[in-house]
């Protein structure tokens, strides 16, 4: 199949990378055995937006075993790994991506993947949803629906959905239990800071850690800053998150005076422009600010282009901003997703399970392409239920079951 993408000769690397990753992914191991078998997708074709490293690879490869014809880029255009790409069109399938894309190259592969007239989609962050409903609206008749996988592209399709726009059924990946609870509190948590220190070199223990956002990301953030030893502050607009965040055992303040106190800035919200001018103008020299929602617009980067005085390289993946007052303000992957942008995303087990619930999902909507009545669907909680029953198999674990006798006592009223 044709493809853009940077050196073919880079897939060796890349097949390295996939290989440590199956031996990790059990989940993904077993249903590409069963769908080798069944066929589940034969003859559909898949558009795939996710961030394009090992673990996405393998997620597309399992599909493919199940008879889908690839149609593969990237979500992210510093997420993007070139080995990996590289390995996935070695093996057949049609990808459209490299690292480092300018806008303009980035557009033009989510354009190139869609062109293939996709039954199904599989997006993070909603670029493809978006693109279809904008440009390529005569193949939407074709679409039998798609996957979400993050919680900004949900936010973008709820939108969408509200104001009647979106045109064919969507999966809210994000809303499963299998997905949020780990993917996004530990997954997060553990690759955001894999990120800052491998980019950093800095210590964080003792440092003042300010995480705007405390819903499930947020939450795995602050966990590990406060395991590696630091002080830390959340900034939140919603009450009952705020609340949350004091009864774990955080500081809770509004950004602009956080903004005095913080050594490092991670915004986890889907919202833009959470640190601003005013926030920029409070920061003490040497404050680190990255990003760990999927836009890059939520670090007013821009803003620190127009307005530094200078603007230095300072290491791989950190900008350096000197003010005007002589003080430095750095961000980390361009104010990228910081987890992607400066390292590997998340581990291989937690994308396990993500990955198993959108393989999952996509099953589901062809199987039931004729009984959907709704344009925005949950994961099904049986889907939910037999991915948490493998994994916790897999890690040799065992729960009790209900008798009949409890079974009749919680499910009668007695009255």
């Amino acid at each position: 199949m044709a493809g853009e993408i940077r050196d073919i000769s880079l897939a060796e690397s890349g097949m390295r990378k996939i290989e440590w990753v199956k031996r990790n992914c059990p989940l993904l191991t077993m249903l590409m055995e069963e769908f080798e078998k069944t066929k589940p997708f034969a003859g559909k074709k898949i558009a795939l937006s996710v961030h394009l490293e090992a673990k996405t690879a393998y997620l597309c490869l399992t599909l493919a075993s199940g008879g889908a014809q690839m149609y593969v880029t990237g979500s992210n255009p510093l997420s993007t790994q070139d080995d990996v790409a590289a390995a996935l069109a070695s093996c057949g399938l049609e990808v459209h991506a490299w690292h480092g894309a300018t806008e303009e190259e980035y557009v033009s592969h989510i354009r190139a993947v869609l062109s293939c007239g996709p039954d199904l989609i599989i997006d993070d962050g909603g670029d493809l949803v978006h693109m279809m409903h904008t440009e390529l609206q005569d193949l939407i008749p074709g679409v039998i629906g798609g996957c979400e996988e993050t919680t900004t592209g949900i936010i973008r399709l709820e939108a969408m959905n509200r104001e009647g726009k979106l045109k064919f059924p969507m999966v809210r990946v994000n809303n499963a239990m299998m997905k949020h609870f780990f993917d996004n509190r530990y997954g997060t948590g553990q690759s955001v800071w894999d990120g800052i220190n491998r980019t950093t070199n800095l210590i964080v223990a003792g440092k003042t850690v300010v995480v705007a956002g405390y819903g499930w990301c947020g939450k795995g953030v602050a966990m590990r800053a406060k395991g590696l030893g630091a002080r830390v502050i959340v900034t939140e607009i919603d009450p009952v998150k705020a609340i949350e965040a004091v009864m774990d055992g955080f500081d809770v303040m509004p950004m602009a005076q956080a903004a005095k106190l913080g050594d490092f800035f991670i915004t986890v919200t889907g919202c833009e422009k959470v640190i601003d001018e005013e926030d920029f103008r409070n920061m003490k020299d040497g404050a680190i600010c990255c990003n760990a929602g999927h836009f890059d617009c939520e670090v007013d980067v821009a803003w620190l282009r127009e307005h530094a005085a200078a603007e230095q390289m300072m290491r791989d993946n950190i900008q350096g901003f000197r003010m005007a007052d002589g003080r430095w303000i750095y961000v980390l992957g361009e104010g990228r997703l910081v987890n992607l942008a400066c390292g590997d995303g998340h581990p291989a087990e937690i994308m396990d399970m993500s990955f198993a619930i959108q393989a999952l999902s996509a099953k589901y909507l062809v199987e039931h392409r004729d009984e959907i009545r709704t344009m925005l669907l949950d994961v099904p909680h049986e889907v939910d239920m037999e991915v948490a029953r493998k994994k916790l198999a897999f890690l040799g674990r065992e729960i009790d079951c209900l008798t009949p006798e409890q079974e009749r006592y919680l499910n009668t009223s007695g009255v």
